[in-house]
């Protein structure tokens, strides 16, 4: 598939998240009972060579990092060994980061998998935030969710220095002068370049495919014949792939803030700009204003901004057109985020950029001390090597028109965004769109949001309807926000906690209003 733009990263892309953890520790932190190995009646991955399919979870105390705190209470993280290249199994392999709860009651259902999205987003360092959001589950089910490969603890990358992408925010990301354009691919180029120094031979190993290759095994290794799943936008399609590779193993899977599977490089970013914009105006019209009016106000202050970026109280820096389109974005990801927008438009148009400034570093993972996260490099690292689709610019300035006339505000971005993601990469992609068929699969849960910014409604029922026959099963809010479950509808939370309790599956369908 394509890979998610930028803006596509995480279902809680509005919260810093903090978090900690590695293996190994002293006995007494060690996990009561915390040694989880295959047991004879999992279905153990096809081809594993057998150190790897009956190795032991030493389960401990998650440590604390520089970037984040150690975790209270029951988590405990442990190492999982997988093999760097899934066509040679017996050869070299990769330590990937678990984090896990266990069930805080009697009737244990068993696992259930997290991926919160990206791709590129650290399972380990959201799991223990997300926790109060899925309490209900964690009764009847051990809450564990990883590092995928090329992410954070899991062999993560970092492909440029913290001066470097500082340096690169003046870059201008809708390039108007063959200067300009000349800059915007020249960084592209580099920043690929930097990638390939960084990961070396795993930059050919962290697809999507790699990823549900390395679930299945994780599902028997923690001594689960089923794999129970929850995946939120990004790992929508991870669950899909995966529902593909091993439709047998499927146990109860969810899919909230779906990605849609057949859209392609142009498809994703139109969807997106759709998806936006669908967000910008029931934000404007929340604030008693026109959208079209609305949107061509703050596509005027865009525009003043590339010309003359404003000051900002952050020494040095000021708001450029690109971080102030980011700093607009992130507080569309939750309806809670729109008084923060409302408050730094408001300080944009009287020539102070510094609350959009503080939104976007936050989207950045940019810390005060100007440190950045690594949550773009891994995710651009998986979706260029997913995605085989190279437009060029010429192709994407064909189509800019159309881009601008789905969304004033983000349409030229998110076009150019096209040609700039992937451009000049060191590894060829793998296709076009990802396989998700699963036939003869458990029924899969899929999650709609009407207004959601970054995976468009319309991508549930597409998800679905390729997942197969009896398979797929729509849910539907009509709400906002990116992501369904846990944002304030009793209606989407009972249904998903009875199917992953209780093993109901509503009615293809289903609308929560």
């Amino acid at each position: 598939m394509a890979h998610l733009v930028r803006w596509a990263a995480l279902t809680a892309a509005a919260a810093l998240l903090t978090a900690g953890c590695s293996g190994g520790s002293s006995d007494e932190d060690k996990d009561d009972g915390g040694r989880s190995s295959a047991e004879p009646s999992t279905a153990a991955p096809s081809g594993v060579p057998q150190a790897l399919a009956s190795q032991t979870l030493e389960w401990a105390r998650c440590k604390g990092t520089d970037d984040a705190p150690a975790r209270d209470g029951d988590w405990r993280c442990a190492t999982l060994k997988a093999p760097l290249d899934w066509s040679d199994p017996d050869g070299e392999t990769i330590d990937l980061a678990l984090i896990r709860s266990r069930a805080s009651g009697d009737h244990r259902i068993g696992s259930l998998l997290f991926n919160f999205g990206g791709p590129g987003g650290s399972g380990v360092s959201m799991m223990p935030s997300y926790a109060d959001t899925v309490s209900s589950l964690h009764e009847r089910y051990d809450l564990v969710s990883w590092d995928p490969r090329g992410v954070a603890a899991s062999e993560g990358v970092r492909c440029r220095t913290d001066e470097a992408i500082e340096a690169a925010e003046s870059v201008d990301s809708t390039p108007d002068t063959p200067a300009e354009e000349q800059a915007y691919l020249q960084d592209a180029a580099d920043f690929g370049e930097g990638c390939e120094k960084a990961t070396g031979k795993l930059m050919e190993h962290v697809s999507t495919t790699d990823t549900a290759r390395d679930m299945d095994l994780m599902r028997h290794v923690l001594g689960d014949a089923k794999m129970h799943y929850f995946g939120i936008s990004y790992g929508t399609e991870l669950g899909g792939v995966y529902a593909h590779l091993f439709p047998k193993h499927v146990g109860r899977v969810i899919l909230d803030a779906v990605v849609d599977p057949g859209a392609d490089t142009m498809g994703h970013a139109e969807n997106q700009a759709r998806g936006f914009q669908r967000a910008l105006d029931d934000y404007l019209e929340s604030t008693g204003q026109d959208p079209a009016r609305g949107s061509r106000k703050i596509a005027d202050l865009l525009d003043r901004l590339d010309a003359e970026p404003l000051p900002t109280s952050s020494p040095g820096r000021k708001l450029t057109q690109t971080l102030a389109l980011t700093g607009i974005v992130l507080p569309l990801y939750s309806e809670s985020g729109w008084p923060a927008l409302t408050s730094a438009l408001e300080a944009a148009e009287e020539g102070d950029g510094s609350e959009l400034l503080a939104l976007a570093d936050g989207y950045n993972e940019r810390d005060p001390s100007g440190r950045y996260g690594t949550t773009t490099h891994s995710q651009r690292v998986i979706s260029c090597l997913d995605d085989k689709q190279r437009p060029t610019v010429e192709e994407t300035k064909k189509l800019l028109p159309r881009f601008e006339k789905v969304s004033p505000v983000f349409g030229a971005f998110l076009g150019w965004d096209t040609a700039g993601w992937c451009h000049d990469w060191p590894v060829a992609g793998q296709h076009e769109t990802p396989e998700v068929s699963a036939p003869g699969a458990a029924p899969v849960l899929v999650v709609g949001n009407t207004g959601d910014p970054a995976t468009p409604y319309e991508g549930a029922r597409r998800m679905a309807d390729e997942l197969g026959k009896d398979v797929g099963v729509v849910l539907t809010w009509k709400g906002e926000g990116h992501g369904a479950y846990g944002s304030g509808s009793d209606c989407v939370d009972s249904a998903v906690d009875a199917y992953l309790l209780k093993g109901t599956v509503p009615k293809d369908g289903k609308v929560c209003s």
